[in-house]
């Protein structure tokens, strides 16, 4: 395949990119969708057409280090084996002060155990562990800021007031009100920490 406009390939088969100006983009998990606009789309399946075929459970990503200013990762971390490893490697790819975009299905979501490819759930403080201040920060050394994270619920009028006091009160809905309320999913926005 050949490599996608505005990238050069070095020899080790790594991708680089022409300057052009502009932010550099990469919708990893991207599937048919082209939303991210001027992004480079990565996707194992090729019938999806993405830009570069790579599976995500396979380490290192074909970028070199340091090269992103956004990477967008919708519906696509929940479908992963190692979070903490991939993780590892957007914080690599990505420059500091990058942005990350996450959205997955939240744990109390039916769609989160209907679909079987799915390997884990998520919760609104899941992040947590590649932030500095986490107790449990030693699982990793990547390290990101979490900028915006919020729990979101389909659009009925009820949903619409419980998804205000979730995301007051996030702890509490998790622990005692999910099963009851059961969320939709979750979108974050990380910055990169170098």
């Amino acid at each position: 395949m050949a490599s996608p406009p505005g990238w050069n390939e070095r020899r080790d088969g790594k991708l680089l990119i022409r300057p052009t100006g502009k932010p550099y983009r990469l919708n990893l998990g991207s599937g048919f969708d082209r939303s991210v606009t001027e992004a480079i789309n990565v996707d194992i399946n090729l019938a999806a057409r993405p830009d570069v075929v790579a599976d995500l459970n396979k380490f290192p990503y074909p970028f070199r280090d340091s090269v992103f200013d956004e990477v967008w990762c919708k519906d696509v971390i929940e479908h992963l084996d190692r979070l903490t490893v991939v993780m590892e490697d957007i914080h690599r790819i990505s420059k500091a002060g990058a942005k990350v975009v996450i959205t997955v299905p939240h744990f109390s979501c039916a769609n989160t155990f209907i679909d079987v490819t799915h390997t884990r759930s998520l919760s609104f403080f899941s992040f947590d562990y590649f932030t500095e201040n986490s107790p449990y920060s030693y699982y990793s050394k990547a390290r990101f800021k979490i900028l915006h994270r919020y729990i979101f619920f389909h659009n009925s009028p009820w949903d619409l007031a419980v998804q205000v006091f979730a995301n007051r009160f996030p702890k509490l809905y998790e622990h005692r009100l999910a099963w009851i309320f059961p969320a939709w999913f979750l979108y974050f926005e990380l910055e990169v920490c170098k």
